[in-house]
């Protein structure tokens, strides 16, 4: 069995990972390829609705306790469906995320994180979804899902960039329509596979 080509995306909430990710997995199944599409989401959304509900407010750092918890189970078992997998693995978050998002709260990275890291096998690409806040937020806002404020995504904008392994992230701007964000996301995998830049609707990975 051949290795999956693991594409992993990252990228400040309003950034339009999901949403470009379900279309190139979409794309490549179109082209006759087989592609699988992981989320690896730490239940946040959950929780804070819980949260405004219910009344309680977790603390940062029980509230990031259990978002580690979440996202390292999803992101473990992520990595067990694409080791048996043939052909393109998008993965939708990844423990960076986590790591950007203990950086805004002003907690350190912890070893854990740090040591899946290495041990866990290396994404062929890290594609970051490069954004401004302001239009991140008017994007969160029109969802209207998510409570975030643009002083919270400039502060993980910078805490993405500052992670040690940000330089060896592949950005793409993600500014744009839906239609141009994905024939980049299109043209940056297939340029990782090896394939000519063909554009969005042509991925394949057999």
């Amino acid at each position: 069995m051949s290795h999956p080509l693991l594409i992993v995306l990252t990228g400040i909430d309003g950034a339009g990972k999901t949403t470009a990710a379900r279309a190139a997995v979409e794309a490549a199944r179109l082209a006759g390829g087989k592609a699988l599409l992981l989320r690896n989401h730490a239940g946040r959304r959950n929780m804070t609705q819980w949260s405004e509900r219910s009344g309680i407010h977790l603390n940062r750092r029980v509230a990031d306790a259990l978002e580690t918890g979440i996202r390292t189970i999803n992101v473990l078992v992520s990595h067990a469906r694409a080791r048996n997998f043939s052909g393109l693995v998008v993965m939708d978050r990844h423990l960076y995320c986590q790591l950007a998002l203990r950086s805004v709260r002003g907690l350190p990275p912890g070893r854990l994180l740090r040591w899946l890291l290495r041990h866990l096998p290396a994404p062929d690409l890290v594609i970051h979804f490069d954004v401004s806040p302001e239009q991140a937020l008017k994007r969160i806002l029109l969802r209207g899902t998510d409570t975030e404020t643009l002083e919270e995504l400039r502060a993980l904008g910078e805490a993405y960039r500052a992670l040690p392994e940000f330089a060896g992230f592949v950005r793409i701007d993600a500014g744009g329509a839906q239609d141009e964000v994905l024939a980049a996301l299109t043209d940056t995998i297939n340029g990782a596979a090896g394939r000519p830049a063909t554009g969005a609707g042509r991925i394949s990975a057999k």
